[in-house]
Parts: structure tokens; C-alpha cells; sequence
């Protein structure tokens, strides 16, 4: 007497494959005597880091990115206080690129002050989604709560240093102008295709710090990692958020609609660059020949 083989459903099937992709990633070790983590392990330690994030409440999620929308502002007062110092001593293009010396400042006191900046956790948070432990209707509604605490965070360092910036001789009004018109000084196709740039190398900002174990390498990175963005005028929604606000704020030549329009732009591009070229390059190219 024969029997039919039972057959598998697609449903199993793909619930196998998770199994199985589950295991490898737990069972990941560190194999390199240098030290530092392998592909598997800083995968794995990502998704443990994001799942913990997941399980906070959204008033620890808030009040963080909060913090982190504000100590991002001291990058800002940095750009500014440099630009007015150099204004008129140094070509304008040339202080521009000098910009990039301080800019890294505020990343620097965000990531290792460990408080949530969107475009740092954008990669991280796409991975429990990516590995089917969280939903995407979670993720994006994670994403809200950061985006508004970073941006209500920098509305208010803006509107700080707006005050303070000229009372302390620093930078002037006029400054804050010029930056602000250096940032939108492009076309929506650009700022999206240069926010998706930034995005991604935020994305891999958070990647590599995941494999050092040391503070003097992640602050090396971090500062690597920034100041390309800087010399290279990409577009950060976060602390292009303060540059922008700030120049709605003070300058008749920048609108409301100039500000919603770059800032949607900005946000868009870089989470696609996060969500796409790190989270799930990174995830596929681990998971791709498990169970082949």
C-alpha cells in the first residue's frame, strides 16, 4: 500500500525558513581574532538592540528622541559660530567645507549619550520587521514618535540659539540666513536623492559602530561618517530640520512652504536609504544561502 506524501503548505514552508534563519542568527559567533564581530553577530545584536527599543514605552521613546533633537542643535551652534568667525577672512564655499570640522559635534553627544536619533535608528528599527518579530504598522508608528521628538527638539535648541546666538556676539541673523539658504538651494529630485545618500550612510554609521567595542573607534567613525556628510552638503533631515527652521524663523526669503517641503523631502529619502540600502541589503545578504 502506498501513501502520498503529505505535502507542505507555502505558510510552512516560509515558517521553516524563518526557523531556520532564527537559528543561524542566534548561534552566530565571533570567529575573528582581531576581535571584532562578525556579519551574523552584529546582525543579531542589532535586532536584540531594536527589540528592546520596540519594548519601551512611547514616553521613554519620546522624551529620548526629544533629548536627541536638542543635543543635535550643539552642531548647529558650532556651524554657526565658525561660519561668522570665518565670514569675510575665508571664501564663502571654503568655510562651507570647513564646516565639516564641527559639524560632527552633536552626533558625537547623540549616539554615545545613547538617546534615539531617527536617522541612526532608522536601519535598526526596519531589522525586527525584516525578521518577522515586529509589524510594519509598529514600525512606522515607532518612526512617528522619534521624527516628532527629534523635530520638536530642534524647534526648540532653534528657537534657543535664534535668541542667544546674537546676544552673544557668535553669529548673527544673517548667518543663520545664508546656511539655511545653502540647504534648500536645490531642487526636490536632489534633496531626495541626497537625503537618501545621508540616509544610508547613517544607516551604515549605526552598522559599524555595532562592530567596535571601544569608545575611542566609534567616536573616530562617527566623526568620519558626519563630516562626509558635511563636505559633501548632504541633506540630514534632523539637523537640517534646526538649519531650515531656523531660517523660516528669521529670513523673508524662506517661507513655511520652503521648510515643509524640504523637510518632507528630507525625511523621505533618508529613510529610504536606511530601510533599503543597509537594513535590508545587510538582512539579505546574511540570510540569502541559509537552508540552500
Amino acid at each position: 500500500m502506498m501513501w502520498k506524501k503529505k505535502e507542505i503548505s507555502p505558510e510552512q514552508l516560509e515558517k521553516q525558513r524563518q526557523r531556520e534563519i532564527d537559528r543561524e542568527i542566534q548561534s552566530s559567533k565571533n570567529e575573528k581574532k582581531d576581535g571584532t564581530k562578525t556579519h551574523g553577530e552584529i546582525l543579531r545584536d542589532q535586532i536584540t538592540d531594536a527589540l528592546e527599543t520596540y519594548d519601551k514605552s512611547s514616553s521613554s521613546i519620546l522624551l529620548s528622541s526629544l533629548t536627541a533633537g536638542m543635543e543635535i542643535g550643539f552642531s548647529y551652534l558650532l556651524l554657526c559660530s565658525l561660519f561668522f568667525f570665518l565670514e569675510g577672512k575665508v571664501e564663502e564655499d571654503s568655510i562651507f567645507k570647513m564646516i565639516s570640522l564641527v559639524y560632527p559635534l552633536g552626533f558625537i553627544l547623540v549616539v554615545l549619550g545613547q538617546s534615539i536619533l531617527f536617522t541612526e535608528q532608522t536601519a535598526l528599527l526596519t531589522l525586527p520587521v525584516l525578521n518577522k518579530k515586529r509589524s510594519l504598522s509598529s514600525m512606522l508608528r515607532l518612526w512617528g514618535l522619534v521624527v516628532s521628538g527629534n523635530l520638536l527638539g530642534g524647534y526648540f535648541i532653534g528657537l534657543l540659539l535664534i535668541w542667544l546666538g546674537p546676544r552673544l556676539g557668535i553669529f548673527d541673523l544673517r548667518v543663520i540666513e545664508t546656511i539655511a539658504l545653502h540647504v534648500i538651494d536645490a531642487k526636490v529630485p536632489v534633496i531626495l536623492v541626497s537625503a537618501l545618500l545621508a540616509g544610508w550612510l547613517m544607516g551604515l554609521l549605526s552598522w559599524l559602530l555595532a562592530s567596535f567595542r571601544d569608545t575611542i573607534s566609534q567616536i573616530v567613525v562617527i566623526f568620519l561618517i558626519t563630516s562626509v556628510l558635511s563636505f559633501t552638503s548632504l541633506h540630514h533631515s534632523i539637523i537640517g530640520n534646526i538649519e531650515v527652521f531656523a531660517g523660516t524663523i528669521t529670513s523673508d526669503q524662506i517661507g513655511i512652504g520652503d521648510y515643509l517641503t524640504f523637510q518632507s523631502t528630507a525625511l523621505i529619502g533618508n529613510a529610504l536609504g536606511g530601510a533599503i540600502f543597509v537594513a535590508l541589503l545587510k538582512y539579505r545578504a546574511f540570510v540569502f544561502n541559509i537552508g540552500k
